[in-house]
């Protein structure tokens, strides 16, 4: 199936659609972007997103072309036009084009905006089902990992470098400490069943999901501690997990080789998980 995509105010077929050489999300990966899931054609936990996108734009001084009500319907429109019930609808938000290449830009610059769809099991896919096994590595990446941009090479790299050892993933470290996955936040549980994450901070992603995942644990009294916490202590965890946009909650079974509590999806994650799925189907657009 051929989809249809959002190109600066118009939707076209995929293979139709252009972007300039001299855009700078192409020369400089000069810009930031949003992954939204869909369930049963549904927006998940969108105002996060987009509230997140804004905070991204702001800190970059990249202009907003639409507002967040244009941009839901924008996302909207596409998931009707792809007759997409489970998957994912990415926004990709450039500082623009002048054209030509040059490190300056000027503060009037026009953004360039992008939104296509994809399709993919969120629900029933094996790693939420059989879990996945992570390899830590140095964390190379520039120091606003808060700001969502397209700046994902060493992310890449990473993930390239982890598939190519039989693993599923990444697992980041800086300073002794576990930032992030390569494209999600981390989590262990103790052997007393508390959560454990590393507090928000310009070293990690301020993740959508994780923010909903943590409130939905405090009002089911699941205990949960933000700090910093050591690859040591991921491998004597009774659990870990990960969290994403579209992934909900992976279960972690294995890092660097080291079997996590019994090498299966542990009873905490996959709860969580539930619970999670249920209440953001009830709360979808």
């Amino acid at each position: 199936m051929i989809r249809t995509v959002y190109v600066n105010g118009d939707y076209v077929l995929e293979t139709e659609a252009t972007v300039s050489i001299f855009d700078r999300g192409f020369l400089f990966a000069d810009a930031v972007y949003e992954v939204t899931a869909v369930l049963n054609g549904m927006l998940i936990d969108n105002p996060g997103h987009i509230a997140r996108l804004e905070r991204s734009c702001k800190e970059l001084g990249i202009k907003m072309p639409l507002s967040a009500e244009q941009l839901t319907a924008v996302q909207k429109e596409l998931i009707k036009k792809n007759n997409l019930q489970e998957g994912g609808v990415y926004l990709q938000l450039t500082r623009g084009n002048e054209g030509d290449r040059d490190f300056s830009y000027s503060d009037d610059i026009e953004p360039t905006l992008v939104l296509f769809t994809q399709q993919r099991a969120l629900i029933n896919s094996k790693p939420a089902q059989q879990g996945i096994k992570v390899l830590s590595m140095d964390d190379i990446r520039w120091r606003r990992r808060d700001i969502k941009t397209t700046s994902l090479l060493p992310a890449c790299l990473s993930k390239h470098i982890a598939h190519q050892a039989g693993c599923d993933d990444v697992w980041l470290i800086e300073d002794g400490f576990v930032t992030e996955g390569g494209s999600s936040n981390a989590y262990i549980v103790t052997q007393e069943n508390k959560i454990i994450t590393r507090p928000l901070s310009n070293d990690i992603l301020h993740g959508i999901t994780r923010a909903s995942l943590l409130k939905l644990a405090k009002d089911f009294d699941i205990e949960i501690e933000e700090r910093s916490f050591t690859i040591e202590e991921a491998y004597a965890a009774k659990e870990a997990f990960v969290s994403s946009a579209t992934t909900f909650i992976w279960p972690v079974i294995s890092i660097d080789g080291n079997v996590i509590g019994d090498g299966i999806a542990g009873p905490l994650a996959s709860k969580l998980r539930d619970i999670y799925v249920k209440t953001a189907i009830e709360l979808a657009e």
